[in-house]
């Protein structure tokens, strides 16, 4: 298992700053998911991990010692990429024992590993089929086996599910996870899905414009974020405009009691609860405020509410029966143990 730390690691590429001082320890056997939207440094961030690119300036360390001077071929950090590049004239067997066939191993062994990295990924007795029979979500477990039979000190992926369907990429996501967890590597992946990272990842490094705003565990996005921008980012838009005062905030509704450890100073702060965390139909309790129903959407397992509170536009979710319509009344709960206080934008 290998620790890896990224020291004020910065890319230019001409005028344009891609990563910009990235600070960060991965720890050993930890699985990091590099989170944000397209452009903002998440894959450039990863090709300077394995030596694809020189950064301009900073450093990457595994287990203390700079990689900089080290070649890629010799960093033993191998990716795994979107597109699969499996060899497409070679049979399974011989792109996943490619590898150690490299390394000049001897090929018993190598038929044996081959052997063990197709049940590894569930892909028992593979080993004569060609690369053009397979489907896409078994490439891409053979590209995993691929990059895992050479035993990696770092596994990289860059966006490994992005084509594949959505049941194909749950499996994906829960193999990945076993196989990570059994094999103990410290692994580092790319992804643009709120939903992919918090199910993968250990923690969660989210970039905007080569800028990391928040490095932390999946429920610190959901329950403590930095920002206003990192709220919505994770998909919530509840905002209220406040000013806090000790252990309550003033706003257009009223005094709202909020918790002790919100971390904001007094002042002037945006008072937000998760729509999941909005507790409808409950009146005479603290907290408690009014609000117009502005549409309502079945989502299967819940419905969906957008609400006007004092001229706010909020989002509840509801029982998957909840019944109301447009222009109906409800009364809101807003539960102290769930409001969180962010800095004014």
């Amino acid at each position: 298992m290998t620790r890896v730390v990224l020291k004020d690691l910065t890319r230019h590429f001409g005028n344009v700053v891609a990563v910009d001082h990235i600070n960060l320890e991965i720890e050993s056997g930890e699985m990091v998911a590099f989170l944000g939207p397209s452009g903002c440094g998440k894959t450039t961030t990863l090709r300077m991990i394995t030596g694809l690119l020189l950064p301009t300036s900073g450093d990457v360390l595994f287990d203390g010692k700079s990689m900089l001077t080290v070649p890629t071929e010799k960093r033993e950090a191998v990716m795994v990429f979107q597109k699969h590049l499996l060899f497409p004239t070679m049979t399974v067997g011989q792109n996943v024992g490619f590898g150690l066939r490299m390394r000049g191993e001897k090929k018993a062994n190598i038929e044996a590993r081959v052997k063990e990295m197709l049940e590894l990924v569930q892909l028992p007795g593979f080993e004569t089929r060609k690369a053009h029979e397979l489907s896409g979500g078994q490439q891409q477990r053979i590209a995993l086996a691929r990059a895992l039979i050479i035993k990696p000190r770092v596994l990289l992926l860059d966006e490994p599910l992005a084509n594949l369907d959505a049941n194909l990429r749950l499996d994906m996501r829960e193999l990945i996870r076993n196989i990570q967890q059994e094999m103990g590597i410290t692994s580092i992946f790319v992804t643009h899905d709120q939903e992919e990272a918090v199910m993968l990842a250990d923690r969660v490094a989210l970039m905007f414009e080569g800028v990391l705003q928040q490095y932390d565990t999946s429920r610190a996005f959901y329950d403590r974020p930095r920002t206003a921008e990192i709220a919505r980012f994770f998909r919530n838009d509840n905002f209220l405009e406040g000013v806090k005062r000790g252990n309550q905030v003033e706003t257009c509704l009223g005094t709202l009691s909020i918790p002790n450890n919100d971390g904001q100073p007094d002042g002037p702060v945006l008072v937000t609860v998760r729509p999941e965390n909005v507790e409808l139909g409950v009146s005479g309790n603290g907290n408690c405020v009014e609000a117009t129903v502005q549409n309502n959407v079945y989502m299967g397992t819940h419905t969906q509410l957008l609400l006007n509170v004092a001229d706010n536009q909020w989002h509840a979710q509801g029982p998957a029966d909840y019944q109301v319509q447009p222009g109906d009344t409800v009364s809101i709960h807003l539960p102290e143990s769930h409001i969180w206080l962010l800095p004014r934008e």
